[in-house]
């Protein structure tokens, strides 16, 4: 049974919510640095889950250690670094050029790859779409899934909210600058956007690779159906990083558990919730 994933933050000082490098989080050591006995991590509601895991693995090796995870989406886990309210923010998605800008000193630590399989309800009769296809789909010019050789019938589009790393990403990566349907239904979560698609026929969603499972039609993209295989061959296109980002260089407890993460055990556990090992 997994934890609570509320975050639980304990400290010896004041904590200080405010602008880059503002706060400070943690017990501070005799010299005056800042040691984490425990470590607060904020973020992609993508990367949460797999976070969770990797929490456990690692609390296994390491059980002084108490590690927190809770959502919020990538842009809170941005600002959540770069605030210094949580030890580790997680993003699905590249961190953007302002967002560095504003915060010099975030350290970007990709610890995997995901990709983003399009998906539609299993009533739908056809097996893949192009690119091109595929946004003009979620931008709303196509409507009607026989504009794209199935059987007529409504498209109905459901997608990510704003401020989600995968909607940042897919918009980045599918959408260039096209952009999503005002009439999609937005969800807050991978697991919520797939649940909407099992129970909606003739929809069409986006979700990352971790959630594809047999209840939705994954969609192949220019013929390229969208698994690890064709990611890692090159032939599937929509792939973005998961990454956790700190406030400087990380050390003490935050280093071992991202070392931990980067290491052997901790991309085992990557491979096994079906996202793409990094190397280093």
């Amino acid at each position: 049974m997994k934890r609570s994933t509320a975050v639980i933050i304990i400290l010896s000082g004041l904590t200080l919510l405010g602008a880059c490098g503002e706060a400070k989080v943690g017990t501070p050591a005799a010299d005056g640095t800042v040691e984490d006995a425990e470590i607060s991590v904020v973020g992609s509601t993508t990367v949460q889950p797999l976070a969770e895991l990797l929490s456990e693995a690692y609390e296994a090796v390491d059980p002084g250690v108490m590690v927190t995870v809770s959502g919020g989406g990538s842009s809170v886990g941005v600002k959540s670094a770069s605030e210094q309210s949580a030890d580790i923010g997680m993003a699905s998605r590249e961190i953007k050029e302002s967002e560095i800008q504003d915060c010099p000193e975030l350290v970007v630590h990709t610890i995997a790859r995901d990709g983003i399989a399009i998906v539609a309800s299993l009533d739908v009769d056809i097996d893949g779409i192009s690119i091109e296809q595929a946004r003009a789909i979620f931008a709303g010019g196509l409507t009607d899934w026989s504009e794209v050789g199935g059987t007529s019938g409504i498209i109905t589009v459901v997608a990510r909210e704003e401020g989600s790393g995968t909607r940042s990403a897919f918009q980045d990566l599918v959408m260039d600058d096209a952009l999503i349907s005002a009439a999609a239904i937005l969800q807050p979560s991978n697991g919520a956007v797939r649940t909407t698609v099992i129970s909606t026929p003739g929809s069409i969603a986006f979700i990352s690779f971790g959630y594809l499972d047999d209840s939705t039609k994954p969609m192949a993209i220019d013929g390229a159906l969208p698994t690890a295989e064709n990611v890692n061959a090159g032939s599937y296109p929509v792939v973005r990083p998961l990454n956790m980002v700190t406030y400087g260089e990380p050390t003490g407890t935050v280093a071992n558990w991202i070392e931990f993460i980067l290491g052997e055990d901790g991309q085992a556990v990557v491979a096994a919730e079906g996202y793409l090992p990094v190397t280093r």
